[in-house]
């Protein structure tokens, strides 16, 4: 085990396993900024999986929301974060574990040059199948193509069915103005 692997608080670093939302860089430093990219990485023998937790629908994201499911001879890619363990509450509050929504699991990660990572992840507890809303969608296909997921898993976000939900989303004019923002320094 290397230094500042796992989640032990040692190296005052941990390293967190991204498949839903934040891939969007922009997403997870709404409250995160500690966060900087280690790798790209396939979760083998997972699939990702949208669910309302105990049948609710996510009063963030207005429909189903990612976790990942055991699954024989599947992977999932994602992206490995490096996060300050300062950040280690608020990731845990983003992911709604106080509320028991989602659980901190630990999980080994292949990166494309075939390191094996031990990362904090997270999976909803107690939920029912059901779309994610086209906002919510959209963030992790605009996080797959951000971080260069490979490009048949990225055409498999983008054929996700959605809820169709049209109404207002406000976390979504957060990153949006966040990506604005970002554009604008660097213009």
């Amino acid at each position: 085990q290397e230094p500042g692997g796992g989640t032990e608080r040692g190296g005052g670093c941990f390293l967190y396993y991204a498949y839903g939302s934040n891939l969007l860089r922009e997403r997870l430093l709404l409250s995160n900024p500690s966060a900087a990219l280690c790798a790209v990485a396939r979760l083998q023998d997972f699939k990702l999986e949208f669910g309302h937790h105990q049948g609710r629908t996510s009063s963030v994201w207005r429909g189903g929301t990612a976790t990942i499911g055991q699954s024989p001879g599947d992977e999932v890619w994602g992206i490995v974060w490096k996060m300050n363990t300062s950040n280690l509450s608020s990731l845990d509050k983003q992911e709604g574990v106080d509320d028991g929504i989602y659980v901190p699991v630990e999980v080994n990660v292949h990166t494309q040059v075939g390191k094996v990572l031990t990362c904090r992840s997270y999976q909803m507890k107690d939920y029912v199948c059901g779309p994610p809303s086209p906002q919510y969608k959209k963030v992790i296909c605009m996080g797959a193509k951000q971080n260069g997921l490979p490009t048949d898993y990225q055409k498999k976000l983008e054929a996700i069915e959605t809820n169709n939900y049209a109404g207002p989303v406000p976390i979504m004019e957060d990153i949006e103005a966040a990506i604005k923002a970002k554009k604008i320094n660097s213009a």
